[in-house]
């Protein structure tokens, strides 16, 4: 049996010996928790930087959306049962529309050349859309169906069916409606035609051959474009009447003098 003393010794021997495996026990854990946070302080910088960047990447992308805000936005939405009959051709690019000068319209019918321009500033969708339909040949050998002589002083062209009830696969929104102007089709203008809902401007398209009073015609319709030569030939036109759809309204009908368009071209937009 041990002595006293021995024992004294082997309690102090095991004692060092368990304060020896605690102090490897809390190195270790200071190791690890160390080690962890570093890891977080990595972690944090990295994350650190995915947010500079993407935030840098959305400054970039807010800029660049608000440089194409300066832009002319078309919409050109699909045509339905509610806007008539329709002749599918495509739809005009909502991209790079150009928005400055004018162009050229040749429309050439049976009855003699009219030329008028298209104002791409005050109407870049519009314009966009006739030059689309023009490239497309949509115009080409269609009628102008429609003349008034009474009070509304207008040839009515762009129908592909011919009677007033049709259109491309598109519909879309006015732009610059004459609301300032007085009055607001003078004589020479180009307008185009719609139904009464809000999204329905197609390919028909109005020539005003004489001033329209300002209580005949409200500022609803845009107004795309002038004529620039022969207006005489729609005057002449007008003056051999119409035949009345409606007896009770007998200045509003189909011209007596037919006008067929043989060709309708758009001249290159300016680089």
């Amino acid at each position: 049996m041990p002595t006293k003393d021995r024992q004294r010794q082997l309690a102090r021997a095991k004692l060092e010996r368990q304060m020896a495996r605690r102090a490897a026990a809390a190195k270790r854990r200071r190791q690890t928790q160390a080690a962890v946070g570093a890891g977080i302080a990595l972690l944090l910088v990295v994350v650190g930087a995915v947010f500079l960047v993407a935030n840098l990447s959305g400054d970039d992308d807010k800029d660049t959306t608000t440089e194409a805000a300066t832009g002319p936005k078309c919409t050109y939405q699909k045509a339905d049962a509610s806007t008539g009959k329709v002749k599918d051709v495509g739809t005009p690019p909502t991209a790079d529309i150009p928005d400055t000068g004018t162009r050229t319209v040749t429309m050439t019918t049976n009855v003699g050349t009219v030329e008028f321009t298209i104002d791409q500033a005050g109407a870049p969708c519009t314009s966009n859309s006739m030059a689309f339909l023009a490239s497309k040949k949509f115009y080409d050998k269609t009628s102008c169906h429609r003349m008034t002589t009474g009070g509304i002083f207008v040839l009515q062209c762009g129908d592909p069916f011919g009677d007033g009830t049709g259109g491309p696969a598109y519909r879309y929104g006015t732009e610059n409606l004459p609301a300032n102007q007085h009055p607001p089709y003078p004589a020479g203008t180009i307008a185009m035609a719609k139904s009464q809902e809000a999204i329905s401007v197609g390919s028909q398209f109005f020539i005003v051959y004489k001033d329209i009073p300002e209580d005949a015609l409200g500022a609803d319709y845009t107004v795309v474009g002038k004529v620039t030569k022969g207006l005489d030939v729609i005057e002449k036109v007008a003056a051999k009447g119409v035949t009345p759809a409606d007896p009770s309204n007998p200045g509003d009908g189909k011209p007596k003098q037919a006008v067929n368009i043989t060709s309708f071209t758009v001249s290159p937009a300016a680089s």
